[in-house]
Order: C-alpha cells, then sequence, then structure tokens
C-alpha cells in the first residue's frame, strides 16, 4: 500500500504536470543506447521539474540532500532560495521557508531523486548513483553556483564529474555526459553531443575538460536558439532575466 505521503506526492505530481507547460525535448539523436550523465542549467525550479516530467527515459536527479530533511529545509532554502532578497521582505521568505519545509519532504523523498550532500554523507551519493547507472537508469545533474561564467550560465561546480571515474572502477564502462539547455520561455528542452570520460586522464584533468565542455555546449545551444529570456542561476527578477543573445540587439524589446 502506498503511503500517505507518497499519495500526496502524486496529487502534488499531477497539479504540477496539469499547470506546467509542456517541454518539447529536441536533440535525442545524441543519445545512445546506455544510462548517461545529463548535465543541465537549473534554471530555478524550472529545471526539476521539466526533467521529472519531460526528460525521455528512466532517470535519476541530484537534489539538495538538506530539502530530503525537516529540520534541515529552512535553513538551506532560505540560503539557496532568497538570501538575495531585499532586506525588508527577508522575513516573509524567511517564514516562508519554514512552510514550505514539510512540502519539500514529501516531494524531494518520492520523487526520482538522489540526495546530495556536502559532508561525509556524499560517499552514499555516489554510491546510489553508481547503483542506479548498472541498473540502467541515467542521471540528472544541475551543477551550477552562484559563481559568473557567462550570461547564459553560473560556472559549474566539478565534483561531480568524479562519478564517473567510480563507475568505471565498478563496471569498465566510461560513461558519457550529456549536456542538456532548458528554455522555459520556448517551452523546449535541447540534447546537445556528449562528452565521454576518458579513465587514463588524470582526474584534475576530467574535471576542467568535461566542464568546459558543457558549459560550451549549454551556452552555444542557447544562443542558437530563438531570442528568448534566459532563466538564470540567480534569482532575479524576470524583467533582469538576460536575453539569449543580447548583443545582436540595441532594445530590450526586439531581443526578447
Amino acid at each position: 500500500m502506498c503511503s500517505l505521503s507518497a499519495l500526496l506526492y502524486r496529487a502534488i505530481r499531477w497539479l504540477v504536470r496539469f499547470f506546467y507547460p509542456v517541454m518539447e525535448v529536441t536533440g535525442t539523436e545524441h543519445l545512445p543506447d546506455e544510462p548517461v550523465i545529463y548535465v543541465a542549467n537549473h534554471a530555478k525550479m524550472n529545471g526539476p521539474i521539466a526533467c521529472e516530467l519531460y526528460l525521455p527515459g528512466q532517470h535519476r536527479t541530484w537534489c539538495a540532500g538538506e530539502m530530503m530533511h525537516l529540520k534541515e529545509v529552512p535553513d538551506y532554502a532560505f540560503q539557496d532560495f532568497w538570501a538575495q532578497k531585499p532586506w525588508y521582505s527577508r522575513w516573509l521568505f524567511r517564514l516562508l521557508s519554514y512552510l514550505i519545509a514539510p512540502l519539500s519532504v514529501v516531494v524531494f523523498n518520492n520523487a526520482d531523486t538522489i540526495g546530495v550532500y556536502h559532508d561525509g554523507r556524499i560517499l552514499s551519493t555516489f554510491k546510489e548513483t553508481v547503483q542506479q547507472l548498472q541498473q540502467g537508469r541515467s542521471i540528472v545533474i544541475f551543477p551550477e553556483h552562484d559563481q559568473p561564467y557567462n550570461h547564459i550560465l553560473s560556472r559549474f561546480q566539478d565534483r561531480f564529474i568524479d562519478v564517473a571515474k567510480l563507475y568505471y572502477k565498478r563496471t569498465g564502462k566510461e560513461v558519457l555526459f550529456v549536456p542538456l539547455y532548458i528554455a522555459p520561455a520556448l517551452k523546449t528542452m535541447v540534447l546537445g553531443e556528449g562528452v565521454r570520460f576518458d579513465a587514463q586522464r588524470p582526474m584534475d584533468e576530467e574535471r576542467r575538460r568535461i566542464c568546459e565542455a558543457m558549459m560550451a555546449s549549454i551556452t552555444d545551444m542557447a544562443c542558437r536558439l530563438p531570442h528568448h529570456r534566459v532563466v538564470t542561476y540567480r534569482n532575479i527578477p524576470k524583467r533582469q532575466q538576460p536575453c539569449n543573445r543580447p548583443k545582436e540587439s540595441t532594445h530590450e524589446k526586439t531581443c526578447c
């Protein structure tokens, strides 16, 4: 029998699917007949929602482990989502961080997620990730953090690449990293050509090579699309969000 938490999650998922726009997925010809690691822009909550609902095939999504634990949600949510809000409204968002905690626990513990931690628990993240890959499920990772890279992306954290090393040790297979650009304004998700992990290279070099390739590919895919507003990693007002090709236009209205 389903638990009350699982039933509540199903109801929430149905509501989100009903109200959230259908996303078209293009570039599936780049996908091999094997599990991959998708590397995507976060696009605020659009990335996790769009991937949960519309990314083809079986997959598991990395999520902040703190969002899965009732006591850890408020501090993490406030710092990650709303710390940049104006000082006079922060009290409201601080309150909201507590109100969303029970809902967060229900959603993130019932969705197809893998908790990610920044302490010793990261070992469990890596082990579960490798197990899912071995079982034929792909992995979705949103590695941006609050450090600028360009007008499309924030810079990627690079330690997620280490999963490929553990996967190679367990299976002898070199996993493929596939770039994914999510454009909510166009209701589109674009898959790019993958980059395969090279187990013979030093890890520092591989982290740098793969991250740079993913960021460059996602940027290129974004810039090739029709003019649209980019949903950035930073939580900024919509009117401040950049266009994908701002240099081609002198006026915001003609750009987007």
